[in-house]
């Protein structure tokens, strides 16, 4: 089996943070120095790790749907489709992700909530 590529494992290891396969992830996917820049949690590893657990635990039935996925150089960026069951809202959702040495060294993310009513008829996505 060959190596998986900077598309595969971004992909990869946003699903499964989705599904709370969250330790599984990181320890698949995640350097050790990774740092992040989500404006809610002190921008270290361990803190990400731990809100991507809780969020799963309290969110379990949420669904992540990758739509579009962009390469260039030691990036990737994914556009996805998030939607929690519990609140029912859905949200457009961008990840960045910078590698090293194949592994995940650094993440941004945003996300903007899906209006039920938007004027635009071509949708987020």
């Amino acid at each position: 089996m060959s190596a998986m590529n900077h598309v595969e494992i971004a992909t990869t290891f946003l699903r499964m943070c989705a599904r709370g396969e969250v330790r599984e992830a990181y320890a698949r996917f995640v350097a050790a120095d990774f740092v992040h820049h989500n404006a809610w949690f002190p921008g270290d590893r361990e803190s990400l790790l731990l809100a991507m657990e809780q969020s799963a635990a309290a969110e379990p039935n949420k669904s992540f749907e990758p739509k579009q996925v962009i390469e260039g150089g030691d990036r990737v960026a994914v556009l996805s489709h998030l939607r929690r069951a519990q609140a029912e809202l859905e949200y457009a959702v961008v990840h960045i992700v910078r590698f090293a040495d194949g592994r995940i060294v650094e993440l941004w993310d945003l996300g903007q909530e899906i209006p039920k009513d938007s004027p635009n008829a071509l949708g987020m996505f």
